[in-house]
């Protein structure tokens, strides 16, 4: 990178790069999910097999994330962002080039190691803007996450009509390699680092405890909710989950430091992303399903897989405006006010969707306010993380929160369908209008707890800081038992 540009040229330069990381994850995030009726033909699949293709990505993501923001913070987030970014390429090019189910669903699981570009990426922009630019940049990279989500659903659309479904994980690849090679060239190396070792046997139980609950949650509507294998499922992820958490707490120099998580104003914040989540994912599916129905049905418009897609596209252009907003707002109230602000809007979006849906302008109106409510919470969430950890423990933190959304949409993607689908009726293919409105109302209930939640996060005049200045310019950060007495202090204190 050439050092003769001026500091604001390279901040512009690094948050585009970054930009562009984001937004490839967050489309392949999405983008197969139209495809999937043509890759189970293809590919000779079943229905039950071929969702492999969705779950696998979530599960993989999940499990990755916190290991990789992890090693961000310990060994540089340039360097582990390109070899991010390098994974992700490889598991485009194994998806495009896959034959079988089973090697595509390999590659996915391979992408799904692109989920750490996002706390790399709040990571990177902690330690290299200005003060006044971070809240910002955050918010940015956090909007491209529905964003690309939103994308990816018109995307997908017209290269599902028009071309293979193998060309979605070509685009993703060329999208994937841009952002490695610029990765390289502009972003510098952190410096901001906290040397410890790689805590293996966390990394297994955590990635032990979110496989068996995310298995559970994306194979519950065709196993049964109350099925041996499902229920076996759930207690085997709280058992898990609770010796990962008793063994993180004894270990000098854990995965995931469980007094960080313990913080109000992180609990909090985690809560809250893992409803808007929900909420997010729910959309997913139930939108585009809507609208897809054909008139005679009773409701619904009959338009194609791009159509529905494009009745999604108000609300990318809407999350685009409302990321940077939420941050600059946050910079200057705090990020609690968008972030009531956005869960407001997004529980008002499902609210109206469950008694006005008669009209594609209702439709359009609904999309809108979801998309303004998940842009403010996306990038408010980042941002309250960010603000209440120490600097050089930000990739943890964050990543833990990307996961609470990932796990969060699952639940809402896998419950929103299978509320739909108990309310299909004898000899239909297609679901009673009521199902729709039900699943608008749980949506909306979902929301209304998030801003509950919300509301329990500490005012910024209130909160206490658990770690250094935000924005230190030290190559390492105080020592994890230095800050680990800090948040024992703080989480007794509230």
């Amino acid at each position: 990178m050439s050092t003769a540009a001026p500091p604001r040229q390279h901040h512009n330069v690094t948050l585009a790069v970054l930009a562009v990381s984001a937004l490839a994850y967050a489309l392949l995030q999405t983008m197969v999910a139209p495809a999937l009726p043509e890759i189970q033909h293809e590919l000779g699949a079943t229905p039950s097999t071929v969702t492999w293709v969705l779950t696998v990505y979530l599960l993989s993501a999940s499990i990755t994330t916190p290991i990789l923001g992890r090693l961000g913070d310990m060994f540089g987030k340039e360097r582990t962002l390109v070899a991010v970014l390098a994974l992700f390429a490889l598991g485009s090019l194994i998806a495009a080039l896959s034959s079988s189910l089973g090697l595509l669903v390999a590659g996915r699981a391979v992408q799904g190691a692109g989920g750490a570009v996002f706390p790399l990426a709040f990571g990177i922009i902690r330690d290299e803007f200005p003060r006044e630019r971070v809240a910002t940049g955050i918010g940015l990279i956090s909007a491209t996450f529905g964003i690309g989500g939103v994308a990816g659903l018109v995307l997908s659309g017209v290269i599902v009509d028009h071309l293979s479904y193998r060309w979605i994980f070509w685009f993703g690849l060329v999208v994937v390699l841009i952002a490695m090679v610029a990765a390289r060239l502009f972003i510098p190396e952190s410096p901001v680092k906290s040397p410890a070792r790689i805590d293996f046997a966390g990394a297994a139980l955590l990635s032990a405890g979110l496989t068996s609950l995310l298995l559970a949650v994306s194979e519950g509507n065709r196993w049964g909710w109350g099925s041996a294998p499902i229920v076996g499922l759930f207690c085997a992820a709280a058992v898990l989950l609770a010796v990962w958490v008793l063994y993180e707490r004894g270990v000098p120099e854990p995965l995931v430091d469980i007094e960080l998580l313990r913080v109000r104003a992180v609990w909090a914040t985690n809560l809250t992303g893992f409803l808007i989540g929900f909420g997010m994912f729910g959309s997913f599916i139930l939108i585009p399903q809507f609208v897809q129905t054909p008139e005679s049905v009773g409701y619904g418009f009959g338009v194609g897989v791009t159509g529905a897609g494009l009745f999604m596209l108000p609300s990318a252009a809407v999350m685009l405006v409302a990321g940077p907003l939420a941050g600059t707002l946050g910079s200057r109230v705090g990020s609690k006010l968008p972030l009531l602000l956005g869960t407001g809007s997004a529980a008002a979006s499902f609210l109206f969707l469950s008694v006005a849906h008669s009209a594609e302008w209702h439709i359009v109106v609904a999309v809108s306010l979801l998309g303004f409510g998940i842009g403010m919470s996306f990038a408010s969430m980042a941002n309250l993380i960010v603000e209440a950890v120490p600097q050089h423990q930000t990739g943890e933190a964050t990543g833990m929160n990307t996961i609470m959304r990932t796990v969060g949409g699952a639940f809402g993607a896998q419950i929103a369908a299978a509320i739909v689908t108990n309310h299909i009726a004898p000899g239909s293919r297609y679901a009673a209008e009521s199902g729709f409105t039900t699943a608008f109302v749980m949506g909306a209930v979902a929301l209304a707890i998030a801003i509950a939640a919300a509301t329990l996060i500490p005012d910024r005049a209130s909160r206490v800081r658990i770690g250094p200045d935000p924005l230190p310019r030290s190559v390492h950060g105080p020592s994890r038992s230095e800050d680990q007495g800090r948040r024992r202090a703080v989480s007794r204190a509230g």
